[in-house]
């Protein structure tokens, strides 16, 4: 940030005026657009009356925020023909959870209305590909009435708010899913809701999320000064919603599952001996994304807050949110998330600002935590008393064929609560003593006998859809980990390496399978051509940084081999990340270009 805009943002704050009160004369383009859009209705709702085969850019702006993207798949396109297009549709599911109900209707509707397949993300919701425009409404409509919404999975506002998956019932386990619904819940946009309901559901209201009485408190406060955006219909958000999404994470200390330091807002709960909220460490201003050869967009991991008492935690996201939703730039779209305004303004300046304008009370230094893990739940655990639930790999998070059709059946049969995790895996949930044998051999007849012992570089590994599907993909990544997953797996029994490597691919830069915080992450920066990054930790605790630009994939195993070798040989049991910071980033490079030596 040049140092007149930080003069600006300092003036604004001093001027006691919300910054999105007092910048509605400097609007871009896109700002207005949303705020003359009716709270995200039009053109929207007209459109969806029209017989086109797609929508215009401006109502798939707004589509987003409904939970669908526009795409063209892009291996149909003919020369002289018009694009296949088609919609993805994706969920808003707080800590994962999808119920058996759901769960069958989604089934339903990826068979009738959409590409056969149901895909589980990494920010645990289910994702739909391959509906068509004129079955978004009937698909909408269904995960509706099915107790389902897609409402913000997408767009400039709160998205899922991310959970550990584990129906654990000990521990900060029950309390932390608590707090991640309850914040999704106070997150949601009021009016955008109804204008949600009004589209899909020929407006019936009994379908508005219902909130808790803690929700029902604090969202009083969205209309106090500093908090309140200035527009009563949409107190918390205001017609323009946010300058850009907006990511929230709630976890138990230890577990790091969720990906913790990679939101803008992560928190660790701590509970009492009696399972009660005793408060969070927060964490503020992560976020993944970037643009190719534009080095004023970074990956960037949170920044400590400090320790907040439970009774004040849905206070302070809220402030948080607008704090972001007042300063965050609305001018330049690359520069709008949070983790930008932090990185400009100092994370002293953040907590002044907050504590000052936003949330007048005290924040505390953080509590100690143990070391965090990367927990995936694989296999099968004590729920509780009587409950036992079963973590099942789902390599790049894609269900279908017979493994689909199997899950319908045992869901169906024993009505099965799904819970979704950040490592893209499934969970099932909720099975009884005496119907856990019962399982077990109905899981048998599908291959999937002892789901903990996934390969070792499969169980952590991530990848976006990327091609065909994705607009913003310059090349392969889903299609392509398995067989990049063996390549590397071959490379190390050759070299006789038994460390797992965390192994994350994505077919842009955008950070949606979160590449930037692998140990070895390739990012797609040309046909067949990837950045490889290098010297994340296995518990998602540091960056990775890029080491080289274009690595045509056909040169993977002769790139890394020498440095493989260095590390089997003065890795002194470290991780590959580890080793990697250790040996320095000069050393790291001439490994890199050195070709492997012949027998």
């Amino acid at each position: 940030m040049i140092q007149g805009e930080k003069r600006d943002l300092e003036k604004m704050a001093s001027s006691g005026l919300s910054p999105c009160i007092a910048n509605r004369a400097d609007r871009s383009k896109f700002e207005q657009f949303k705020a003359d859009s009716k709270y995200l209705l039009e053109p929207l709702s007209t459109e969806l009356k029209n017989k086109s085969d797609h929508f215009s850019n401006d109502a798939v702006q707004l589509l987003k925020f409904h939970g669908s993207y526009q795409q063209d798949n892009r291996e149909n396109r003919q020369k002289g023909s018009a694009k296949d297009w088609q919609m993805m549709l994706r969920l808003r599911c707080p800590g994962g959870k999808v119920p058996a109900p759901l769960f069958i209707a989604l089934d339903d509707l990826s068979n009738q209305l959409g590409n056969g397949t149901l895909r589980a993300t990494t920010r645990q919701a289910f994702q739909m590909h391959g509906i068509r425009k004129e079955n978004l409404r009937e698909v909408i409509e269904t995960i509706v009435k099915s107790l389902g919404s897609t409402l913000a999975a997408c767009g400039d506002i709160n998205r899922n708010v991310m959970a550990p998956a584990a129906p654990f019932q000990k521990g900060a386990y029950p309390a932390t899913r608590k707090l991640a619904k309850e914040i999704a819940d106070l997150l949601t946009p009021l009016a955008a809701q109804e204008s949600y309901l009004d589209l899909w559901v020929d407006g019936d209201l009994t379908y508005k999320i219902k909130p808790s009485k803690a929700v029902k408190e604090a969202r009083k406060k969205q209309n106090q000064t500093g908090v309140f955006s200035g527009d009563e219909q949409e107190p918390l958000y205001g017609s323009t919603y946010m300058p850009r999404k907006f990511k929230c994470a709630v976890t138990v200390p230890g577990d790091n599952s969720v990906d913790l330091l990679t939101h803008d807002i992560g928190l660790v709960a701590f509970t009492n001996p009696n399972g009660d909220l005793k408060g969070c460490n927060v964490y503020v201003g992560g976020g993944m994304g970037r643009t190719h050869n534009n080095e004023t967009t970074f990956a960037r991991t949170a920044d400590p807050l400090g320790f907040v008492d439970a009774k004040d935690i849905l206070e302070l996201v809220q402030s948080i949110l607008a704090l972001q939703r007042d300063f965050g730039d609305r001018k330049t779209r690359r520069h709008a998330r949070m983790k930008y305004l932090i990185q400009d303004m100092g994370i002293n300046w953040f907590k002044n600002e907050l504590t000052k304008n936003y949330f007048p009370k005290l924040i505390k230094p953080l509590y100690k935590e143990p070391p965090m893990k990367l927990e995936d739940y694989l296999g099968w655990h004590r729920q509780s008393k009587g409950l036992w639930f079963v973590g099942i790999p789902l390599l790049s998070g894609r269900i279908k064929g017979e493994l689909k059709n199997g899950l319908r059946r045992i869901v169906n049969k024993y009505q099965i609560e799904i819970r979704l995790t950040p490592n893209q895996d499934l969970l099932l949930c909720n099975i009884g003593n005496h119907q856990k044998a019962s399982v077990k051999r109905d899981l048998c007849t599908l291959g999937i006998n002892q789901p903990e012992k996934t390969k070792m570089l499969e169980r952590h590994a991530l990848a976006c859809p990327a091609l065909p599907l994705c607009g913003l993909a310059i090349t392969e990544a889903e299609r392509s980990l398995p067989s990049v997953l063996e390549r590397v797996e071959n490379l190390l029994n050759k070299l006789e390496i038994n460390t797992p490597i965390l192994i994350r691919m994505t077919g842009c830069p955008n950070g949606c399978a979160r590449p930037y915080m692998a140990e070895l992450a390739l990012v797609g920066s040309g046909l067949n051509q990837y950045q490889l990054w290098l010297g994340g930790t296995p518990n998602l605790q540091h960056l990775a940084k890029p080491f080289l630009q274009r690595m045509p994939l056909e040169t993977l195993e002769s790139t890394l081999e020498p440095l493989l070798i260095n590390w089997k040989e003065t890795g002194k049991n470290s991780s590959l990340g580890e080793h990697i910071k250790k040996l320095g980033d000069q050393v790291v490079l001439d490994l890199l270009s050195d070709p492997p030596q012949a027998p």
